[in-house]
């Protein structure tokens, strides 16, 4: 008989794709039962007063002539 000699790392690698593929089942399933619940639309109505006009900002110093060297 031979001695088994490889490494058992195709196992671990076999595990870890399937707990992907049923980690991401699962969050698709868990968003999918979320939109059938919620409502199609939404009708929101926000009644605010206008806010005050503030005054015209005041003209900027014109900017400092350079001093001949």
């Amino acid at each position: 008989m031979a001695d088994r000699t490889g490494s058992s790392t195709l196992i671990w690698l076999a595990i870890l794709i399937g707990a992907l593929v049923l980690g991401i089942g699962a969050i698709g399933y868990a968003v999918m039962s979320r939109q059938a619940e919620s409502p199609s639309s939404i009708d929101v109505d926000i009644n605010v007063p206008r806010p005050p006009s503030l005054p015209d900002a005041p003209k900027l110093p014109d900017a400092p002539l350079p001093t001949p060297k």
